[in-house]
C-alpha cells in the first residue's frame, strides 16, 4: 500500500475514528485504525464490536492495499507532523512508513486480516435531519442518560420516529430530559435505545451545519448514521424503554413563569457554597410575586430573591441545583414555566409547543 493524503484531513480522519478504539480491552486488533486505500479514496475504520466508526478522505493512491495500525502512536504521530502532505506505504512483512517533508517513521503494522470488520446491517426504516439539529437535541437530553453501562435502558436515550417528528428521551432516576423536533418528511414509526455514549461521540464529530444532513438508519440490532463521509455503526440496548408518558403527571397545583437567566444565575452562585461531597439542596419558597431560594452549608449560608408571576398555592420545595441548571442551561427561552404539585412532587418545566420537557425530582430538607 502507499498512499498520499493531506495532513489536515488524515488527522481529523483519525480524530473520528478513534471514538470507536476501545480505552480498555483485551484484543490487541481492536487498539488499531484500519487503513485501506482503494481508487482514490484512503479508508479508515475503527470498531469496538459496539461501536464501529469508518470514513473516507480524498488521497493520492499510489499502490491499492490495507493494513492497521496503532491508533495512539498514529494519532501522536499525525498530530506532530509538518502541515504538509503525508505519505503513508506499507509492505507485505506489516512495517508501515510514514513520511512528512523530512520527517520519517518506521513502525510496525499488523495483518488487516486480524481486523473486526464493521457488520453488515440490513436496515428498515430510515430518515434525513440537519447536522446541526441532531446535535443540538443530543445536547439537550445527554446529561440526563445514567452514566454507567450497567443501568441498561437508563444509560441509553431513547429515540423515536412518531411519523413527522424525532423525539429524544433519557432519564437517570433522578430527573428526565424529553426534546421533539420536526421532520421534514414523514416516516414510518420506529424506535431505538441507543447508548448515551455512541450519541455523545456523535455530537462531537458532526459539524453542526445547519445546511448538511445525516441519514440515520434503524435496525433490530444496530442504528447507522451517515453523513458526508462518514459511517457510525453503533449496537442499540435491548429491551423495552420507561414508560415515561406515565411519570410525568398532567396536573399541578403551582405554576409560575421565570426569567430563565435569573434563575440559572442564582442557582449558580449557590454552588459556591456547596463541596462536591456535600450535596445541599437549595430551598425554594414560592410565594405570591416572588421565589426566595436559600441554602446553607459548612462553608457558608446564601439567600436571594426572584421576581416571578404565579398561579395557584404557595410551595416551599428543595432541589439538588445542579439537575436544574442542567435543564436550564439547554433551553433557549427567555421565560420559562415551571409546574408544581407539592414539596415531595416532581417540578416540570416545558413549553406550550411540547418541543421540551423537563422533570427533575425534589430532594428532602429540614426546615430551619
Amino acid at each position: 500500500m502507499k498512499v498520499i493524503c493531506s495532513k489536515d484531513s488524515l488527522l481529523r480522519a483519525i480524530n473520528t475514528v478513534s471514538r470507536a478504539v476501545p480505552v480498555r480491552t483485551t484484543l490487541d486488533i481492536l487498539k488499531c485504525i484500519l487503513l485501506q486505500a482503494e481508487e482514490n479514496e484512503l479508508k479508515l475504520t475503527a470498531n469496538d464490536t459496539a461501536l464501529g466508526i469508518e470514513t473516507r478522505i480524498e488521497a493520492v493512491v499510489e499502490e491499492p492495499g490495507m493494513t492497521a495500525i496503532d491508533a495512539g502512536l498514529f494519532s501522536s504521530i499525525a498530530r506532530k507532523l509538518p502541515d504538509a502532505d503525508v505519505m503513508i506505504a506499507s509492505d507485505r512483512q506489516e512495517a508501515i512508513d510514514i513520511r512528512c517533508e523530512n520527517a520519517l517513521f518506521h513502525i510496525s503494522g499488523r495483518g488487516a486480516d486480524d481486523f473486526i470488520y464493521l457488520p453488515t446491517v440490513e436496515t428498515g426504516e430510515s430518515i434525513v435531519i440537519s447536522q446541526f439539529t441532531i446535535r443540538e437535541m443530543i445536547g439537550q437530553v445527554i446529561f440526563s442518560a445514567a452514566d454507567s453501562e450497567t443501568s441498561g435502558a437508563m444509560s441509553g436515550v431513547y429515540l423515536e420516529v412518531l411519523g413527522g417528528k424525532i423525539r429524544m428521551t433519557a432519564l437517570d432516576g433522578h430527573r428526565i430530559a424529553i426534546r421533539v423536533n420536526e421532520l421534514r418528511d414523514l416516516a414510518d414509526q420506529v424506535s431505538a435505545i441507543v447508548p448515551a455514549k455512541t450519541l455523545s461521540d456523535l455530537q462531537k464529530i458532526v459539524s453542526g451545519d445547519l445546511e448538511k444532513d445525516i441519514r440515520i438508519s434503524f435496525s433490530r440490532n444496530h442504528i447507522i448514521f451517515e453523513y458526508d463521509k462518514t459511517r457510525m455503526v453503533s449496537r442499540v440496548i435491548d429491551g423495552e424503554y420507561f414508560k415515561v408518558e406515565s411519570m410525568i403527571r398532567d396536573i399541578h397545583e403551582t405554576h409560575l413563569r421565570i426569567n430563565k437567566k435569573d434563575l440559572l444565575n442564582c442557582l449558580d452562585r449557590s454552588t459556591l457554597l456547596v463541596n462536591e461531597s456535600d450535596k445541599k439542596p437549595v430551598v425554594m419558597n414560592i410565594t405570591e410575586e416572588e421565589m426566595n431560594l436559600r441554602l446553607k452549608s459548612a462553608i457558608g449560608s446564601m439567600d436571594e430573591m426572584i421576581p416571578i408571576e404565579k398561579e395557584g398555592k404557595d410551595i416551599k420545595i428543595a432541589f439538588n441545583p445542579k439537575l436544574l441548571m442542567d435543564a436550564l442551561r439547554v433551553i433557549d427561552d427567555e421565560l420559562i414555566d415551571i409546574y408544581m404539585v407539592k414539596y415531595n412532587y416532581p417540578c416540570i418545566i416545558r413549553d406550550d409547543q411540547g418541543s421540551y420537557i423537563y422533570v427533575v425530582l425534589p430532594v428532602n430538607f429540614i426546615e430551619d
